[in-house]
């Protein structure tokens, strides 16, 4: 007799995980984030699919762009972070929803880092709504 499937009994899919990155992505740039990507990491990383990382210009942009990402997934999605760190350093606010890992650095601080220099291997995802791609 086959394995059962059990490729549908994770509460949250690969899909669902894309729409979540792509709606953070989008709230971040509403507020003027900026250098925003969205990488699958999931092959790079057994704890997330997605990191999606943006830059700010000084501290409360940072925290105005990690609020405004939670509002947002919130409405759309019915999802709270799984925790927030960094809120009340305003320098690099991480929001973890588990399968989406949200970065929201001050761009200094993302500089200094390079996140995205230890993940040049993971696909860019596209995030821009169509209109938005053509304007």
């Amino acid at each position: 007799m086959p394995d059962a499937d059990t490729s549908g009994t994770d509460p949250i899919d690969d899909a669902d995980g894309r729409s979540v990155a792509t709606a953070a992505a989008r709230a971040a740039s509403a507020l003027k984030a900026s250098d925003i990507v969205v990488l699958d990491v999931g092959d790079a990383l057994s704890i997330t699919g997605y990191f999606v990382i943006v830059s700010a210009s000084n501290p409360r942009q940072v925290r105005a762009i990690a609020d405004d990402v939670e509002i947002q997934v919130r409405a759309e999605f019915g999802r709270s972070p799984v925790r927030v760190e960094g809120l009340r350093e305003q320098q690099w606010t991480l929001i973890d929803y588990g399968d989406v890992i949200v970065h929201v650095f001050l761009d200094s601080v993302r500089e200094f880092y390079e996140i995205e220099r230890l993940y040049m291997e993971s696909p860019k995802v596209e995030w821009e709504p169509p209109a938005a791609a053509n304007a």
